[in-house]
């Protein structure tokens, strides 16, 4: 997922400077910033704090608009936004390409200047004090950013150090062992596996104990098994108290990790609930019916109802479960003098309502269920 604006390049009033967004600990207090950064407990403690906030992300009206270069009009990437996130949930961030997920991501991480609206990391306003909020949050990103000389150790440590971790607070060798890469600790970064390289982005994002995590794509590009893998680090890291924002094109992925999920089209969220009750907008089932007979078109009173035969000979139809009941289906096969040897039921699922909802495919879901 790119983090560029549209034609993949951004103006100097979108962006801002990599060294003016690193939180580094300071003595010298900015206007209207907080002297220096805080400084979060172990993430199971941040969980119990009773200072802890409820909502972990808590965003209103977030706006964001390109300017447009030589004569074409600007782009909107975000269209007032309205997205929270609750304290130690994984929620899923679920859209095409160009829906506007990098752009929210990059807000929140202050690489991307909103135009509009309000976004409040762990309870801290991103522009009342950006540094603590930055410091709040941890940003793996899709793009393999790791110097190829540095072993992990040292890289987890330079980057501790950017974040103004004293030494004696620094976590190396239990981040190592957490992402499972302790007997690489100090081999040169090089010679990792892609695998292993996605998870030493994962604990660079950790070094400064943020109570949250945000994943921009972190299985992107892998094999199953490693993806099996990642998924155990990400439930262990929520596990431990972290509430991560989880941003994928694996539709299955958010459907196995994430206890709530939003769908972001065209800068808009458009749906957002808990898996269960996004596939059940979806007023869709299908049968599959095998017959004993062998026949070469379908019934004209099945044909009314839908059917259709596959290639393999079994019929098929997709129906409506709020007009139409198995019964009667079973019902008219049978009508039609044809004996049923086996059937097959098949519930949408998130790919289902993710295809409905950004225009992949024709569906009917109720308007009023549209809004986060």
């Amino acid at each position: 997922m790119s983090s560029a604006a549209p034609d993949d390049t951004q103006s100097a009033a979108d962006r801002k400077d990599f060294t003016a967004i690193m939180p580094i600990a300071e003595n010298t207090q900015s206007a209207g910033q907080s002297a220096t950064v805080t400084r979060f407990p172990g993430s199971s403690q941040a969980a119990a704090a009773d200072a802890a906030p409820e909502l972990a992300l808590e965003i209103r009206g977030l706006r964001k608009t390109y300017a447009g270069r030589k004569g074409r009009p600007g782009k909107d990437a975000l269209n007032g936004v309205d997205l929270a996130v609750r304290r130690g949930e994984m929620f899923g961030l679920l859209g095409p390409n160009g829906a506007g997920k990098s752009t929210l991501i990059n807000i929140l991480a202050g690489l991307v200047v909103k135009s509009a609206g309000q976004a409040r990391i762990w309870g801290i306003d991103i522009d009342q004090d950006p540094r603590n909020a930055r410091a709040a949050i941890g940003v793996v990103p899709q793009e393999l950013n790791i110097d190829a000389f540095f072993s992990p150790r040292e890289t987890l440590e330079l980057q501790a150090g950017m974040y103004g971790v004293p030494a004696a607070e620094r976590r190396t060798a239990e981040i190592l062992e957490t992402v499972g890469l302790t007997d690489k600790a100090d081999a040169y970064t090089r010679s990792l596996s892609g695998g292993m390289r996605r998870r030493l982005l994962v604990a660079k994002a950790m070094v400064h104990n943020p109570p949250i995590l945000v994943l921009d794509e972190p299985t992107a590009g892998v094999d199953v098994e490693l993806r099996r893998k990642l998924w155990d680090n990400v439930r262990a890291l929520r596990d431990t108290g972290v509430t991560v924002l989880l941003t994928t094109h694996y539709l299955e992925e958010a459907e196995a990790l994430c206890d709530r999920v939003a769908i972001i089209d065209h800068g808009a969220i458009v749906a957002c609930d808990t898996t269960r009750n996004l596939v059940g907008r979806l007023d869709r089932k299908e049968l599959l019916v095998t017959i004993e007979e062998s026949i070469e078109t379908v019934p004209g009173s099945l044909a009314e109802l839908g059917f259709a035969l596959l290639p393999d000979g079994r019929l098929h139809v997709a129906y409506a479960k709020s007009r139409i009941r198995l019964p009667r289906l079973l019902g008219a096969v049978q009508a039609a003098g044809l004996h049923v040897a086996d059937i097959e039921t098949r519930e949408s699922d998130l790919e289902d309502i993710f295809l409905a909802l950004t225009g992949g495919e024709a569906a009917t879901i109720p308007s009023d269920e549209h809004a986060a």
